[in-house]
């Protein structure tokens, strides 16, 4: 018998937890996942039916290996320690190791720690704990019922239109970004006019008409006001008040992710690869230190020992006066609340002292992050805001502006939100003004924006669809599957997707949809809770759905293939578009009787520049997914490959190739830019 084993999920936190817990422990990781559901059984789905949804797993293709591993060092160790994530996954994950490695419930102890430090990490160990069944069989049934609804449903859409898959939360995602562009069609812009007075030192709009909302739907409405004002206008109303404006709360997933989006033009999908390797450690001088917390949340809870921690930094840092106070949010439902907000690890570990540490994505991230969370706890910052009101016979102008009293939070945060200041002059009532200019402007109104990713995230989270680590994995997919594209960074639904949604309407309607999306995720938290048992809810959910999937697949109209005007060399049969693996192919239409594939033409080789490392001509490639790239055709003696098109030049520092991006020329590996 020889050390402790501690299992984590993430190859990159083994090295700081060994150093923390000393040399009585080792530490490894399983990465990631070690198991899934088997595809056997009826339809594939892994799990017995007929016997409570029984699961059945199988080592994940790659993982027998490390299972056997895994397996020969817990038996050679004192204790196993199961420190993997602390969310639903982590625990089934830890559920997984115990049961593959033959674990017995005095082998092993659970660890849960929301933060790689030190302290933390010891006193999580200080405090172990027995696996929590009942989160694993709210993940277990999550898996099943993910498992039943794709592979059911996917193999409809494959089989009746030119869909490649649909899922549970997924397919609600579409409808809300279909829903939308249906909305955008079926708008009818309406003509409205304003007006605004210009004097010398400000300009008031029209606000009202003999004491109604203004209302201007027409070049004559607004030619008649126009007309009908005098060249003196009466200040009837100076009002200043003071208001509060306060700081958010600090960051969960979603609005992490909607920041990112907005503030610092990263995917969703970056922003969670990001904010892992932050969570799980950066090499600082000797040490890797994990610099927030876990970024999978839900809750804004902040501990204690954080706040005392950030109190005693802002009084240090920016005086007494700017210290503020815990926000307490409404407990919304679906909120698991399981650990705290995403947070800097530690307050007095600030953006600038450890920005030589960091790549640039890294360092802005953690930068936000950082600021909002020290922002939650100062005090409201405090502005004047001021209303002036004018009387032209029978008709109201206002101008409003407000002037920053006291800054607050936004001394931390002004560079992620803007405070705009507008000073008025002052005036007494009864003041006349004189307007050197009316102005009357023509608008129409605007069809709802559609979704961009933040938007999405930000409306998923609203309605209760999903969980926070699925926002980003679901867009994922949306765009990978064809059913999106990505326009100008807002989320456009592809004819597929249009066609895909209107069928699982036309079948699914009850199931697809955002109430029963959001119920399904209350009732597994049922489950995680105690409340619910999970192959109840599975039997009684697959008993109704299997019905309406017969339905589907029997009534369902199969959509046509398209023709192509030619016909098939081999039987003279019509030739048709065909969706396969790795696209659209033409093929006949007599298959299988007649299985000929018109052979694919090669794209035309498009050259771009000179290569300057060896001389050949770099050219536009494109992956198996169908992303353009740019590589040299010497390849595989010249292995020169970029994203961005390249300029043909040297990066004068590091001596990559230069390449044009975000209308700059950049260096496509160091920080150089002209």
């Amino acid at each position: 018998m020889s050390k402790n084993l501690v299992i984590v999920e993430s190859p990159t936190k083994t090295k700081a937890i060994e150093k923390y817990l000393g040399g009585d422990y080792k530490v490894v990781s399983s990465k990631g996942h070690i198991r899934d559901l088997a595809t056997s059984g009826k339809y594939g789905f892994g799990v017995d039916l007929e016997n409570n949804f029984n699961p059945k797993y199988e080592p994940i293709k790659g993982k027998k290996k490390d299972i056997l591993a895994l397996k020969k060092e817990a038996k050679k160790s004192k204790k196993v320690y199961l420190a993997t994530d602390p969310d639903r996954e982590g625990e089934a994950i830890s559920w997984h190791l115990k049961d593959a490695l033959d674990l017995n419930d005095e082998d092993y102890e659970r660890v849960v720690f929301n933060e790689i430090t030190k302290d933390v990490v010891i006193d999580a160990f200080n405090h172990p704990r027995k696996i929590d069944e009942d989160l694993v069989h709210s993940q277990e049934t999550r898996r099943i019922l993910d498992r039943i609804i794709g592979f059911r449903l996917s193999k409809l859409m494959q089989s009746k239109t030119g869909g490649k898959s649909a899922g549970r939360v997924q397919s609600v995602a579409l409808k809300l970004i279909v829903d939308r562009e249906r909305e955008i069609e079926a708008f009818k812009e309406e003509e409205y006019w304003t007006i605004t007075a210009k004097f010398p030192e400000l300009d008031a709009d029209l606000d009202t008409i003999e004491g109604k909302k203004a209302e201007l739907k027409s070049e004559i409405e607004a030619n008649d006001v126009i007309s009908s004002l005098k060249k003196e206008f009466i200040v009837s109303n100076y009002e200043t008040k003071l208001k509060k404006k306060t700081s958010k709360f600090p960051f969960i997933t979603s609005t992490m992710q909607q920041e990112a989006i907005s503030k610092l033009g990263f995917s969703s999908k970056k922003t969670m690869q990001i904010a892992q390797k932050l969570y799980e450690g950066i090499d600082i001088e000797s040490e890797t230190i994990g610099l927030i917390t876990y970024m999978r949340t839900d809750s804004v809870r902040l501990s204690d020992e954080f706040v005392k921690q950030s109190y005693a930094f802002i009084k240090k840092n920016y005086g007494e006066e700017y210290i503020g106070h815990v926000k307490t949010a409404k407990k919304k439902e679906n909120v698991q609340d399981a650990h705290e907000a995403i947070r800097p690890s530690s307050i007095n570990r600030t953006p600038e002292s450890i920005k030589k540490y960091l790549s640039k994505d890294e360092y802005k991230l953690y930068e936000m992050i950082y600021a909002r969370a020290l922002a939650s706890l100062m005090k409201e910052a405090k502005v004047n805001a001021t209303t002036i009101t004018l009387d032209n016979n029978n008709k109201t102008f206002k101008a409003t502006g407000q002037v920053l009293v006291f800054n607050g939070y936004l001394k931390v945060y002004e560079k992620f939100e803007s405070s705009e200041e507008k000073t008025l002059p002052k005036y007494k009532i009864g003041d006349v003004l004189v307007s050197n200019e009316i102005l009357k402007e023509q608008h129409f109104t605007k069809p709802p924006a559609r979704y961009t990713e933040a938007k999405l995230i930000k409306e998923m989270e609203e309605l209760g669809i999903g969980r926070p680590s699925t926002y980003a994995s679901t867009i994922t997919t949306l765009t990978q599957r064809g059913y999106v594209i990505i326009s100008d960074k807002k989320l456009n639904p592809t004819d597929i997707g249009i066609e895909t949604t209107d069928k699982l309407q036309e079948f699914f309607s009850d199931l697809i949809n955002v109430k029963y999306t959001a119920k399904m995720e209350q009732d597994l938290d049922k489950i995680a809770e105690g409340k619910k048992i999970w192959y109840k809810l599975l039997e009684a959910f697959y008993k109704a759905f299997e019905l309406e999937v017969n339905n589907a697949f029997d009534k369902m109209k199969k959509k046509e293939d398209e023709q192509t005007g030619e016909f098939c060399p081999n039987c003279g049969k019509p030739m048709v578009i065909k969706n396969g693996k790795f696209g659209k192919f033409e093929a006949c239409s007599g298959y299988p009787e007649c299985k000929y594939i018109k052979p694919k033409q090669k794209a035309p080789v498009i050259e771009v520049c000179i290569c300057p490392k060896c001389g050949g001509k770099i050219v536009e490639r494109k992956t198996k997914k169908g992303k353009i790239f740019y590589g040299c055709g010497n390849f595989p003696k010249c292995k020169v490959a970029v994203w961005d098109k390249p300029t043909g030049e040297l990066c004068p520092e590091c001596h990559s190739l230069l390449v044009y991006k975000e209308e700059k020329i950049k260096c496509s590996s160091c920080d150089y830019e002209r």
